[in-house]
């Protein structure tokens, strides 16, 4: 696969750049109730959904226990009797999402699949550390054996509408990520505005961030479908212009198979088939898993599971 390269910073095309609010929420409105997809072909969404989630823990009471419990349920997230009746062979998570000090953690525990371990950066979540701890920090968790690199922007660059310093500071960070995935989280609750939204996640691109992701999952607002609307239309811009294929990651507050759905016929009719895989698309989630397998258990059984029968790890 073809990474997105870092380009140069077209200020012209940025400025012009807006978003009409009142459009974009009708075709959120719309997008949701259009389609209705049931039984089998439901469960097929669903298990393909499994295979786009960035499993993921970031707390404060994360131990060694925590993640290798997290990182079982990567391995096997669907209990073994729903696959066979189903006559689907093993599938995994798209990835585990921890804190620096939890990869190694994840890497024993992950051993002999190809299940990437993906590490939260750069002064998480407020992102307001020093620029040059944040740049140490990518540098450490990919030492340390991170495929992947979550960063947070500077708000207050985007805020302030200083787009040289957004696009140069994802430069210097996709730069320290090396072969390592960049993933830059936006923070999209506290931008504002759609149109800073969609202007930051411009740049972003231009930068090199090989996705582009919704929030952190500790703001007051997380992830919503108008924003990745305005996400997903900047992808497809940017790829009509420039031929490079961008990932989209929303995360916080997606925690049921309903959710996922709707996700997914965003993905399916604003992107297309190409980017409904886990290269270019992911879901930052820690609960959704066990509810797609309790609408799955429903589906092949009939009834709905006691949550204790479908404990997260």
């Amino acid at each position: 696969m073809q990474r997105n390269p870092i380009s140069k910073l077209d200020l012209g095309w940025v400025n012009e750049s807006r978003v009409n609010r009142s459009a974009v929420e009708r075709r959120t409105k719309t997008l949701v109730t259009r389609r209705s997809i049931k039984k089998d072909h439901q469960a097929a969404w669903l298990l393909k959904a499994i295979t786009m989630i960035d499993l993921t823990t970031l707390a404060g009471d994360d131990t060694p226990g925590k993640v290798h419990r997290l990182c079982a349920k990567a391995r096997q997230p669907i209990r073994q009797e729903i696959l066979d009746t189903l006559e689907m062979p093993p599938l995994t998570t798209g990835a585990v999402c921890v804190y620096h000090s939890r990869i190694g953690d994840a890497l024993a525990a992950l051993a002999g699949t190809e299940i990437p371990v993906a590490a939260v950066s750069t002064g998480f979540p407020a992102g307001q550390s020093p620029f040059e701890q944040r740049i140490a920090e990518i540098h450490a968790s990919v030492e340390a054996g991170a495929k992947e690199i979550d960063i947070v922007l500077s708000r207050e660059h985007v805020l302030s509408q200083n787009w040289p310093a957004i696009f140069n500071e994802v430069k210097q960070m996709r730069e320290a990520c090396g072969e390592a995935h960049l993933k830059t989280i936006l923070a999209t609750g506290e931008l504002g505005t759609l149109t800073n939204v969609y202007k930051a996640s411009l740049v972003c691109m231009m930068a090199g961030a090989d996705f582009i992701k919704t929030s952190t999952g500790k703001e007051s607002v997380n992830a919503t479908l108008d924003v990745g609307l305005v996400m997903v239309r900047a992808i497809r811009d940017y790829h009509e212009r420039t031929g490079h294929q961008v990932g989209f990651k929303p995360a916080g507050g997606i925690r049921t198979a309903k959710d996922a759905m709707q996700w997914l016929i965003l993905i399916k009719e604003e992107l297309g088939d190409a980017w409904l895989n886990n290269h270019y698309f992911r879901f930052g989630a820690s609960s959704l898993l066990d509810d797609i397998e309790r609408q799955l258990s429903h589906h092949t059984t009939g009834r709905y599971a006691a949550r204790h029968h479908i404990p997260l790890g």
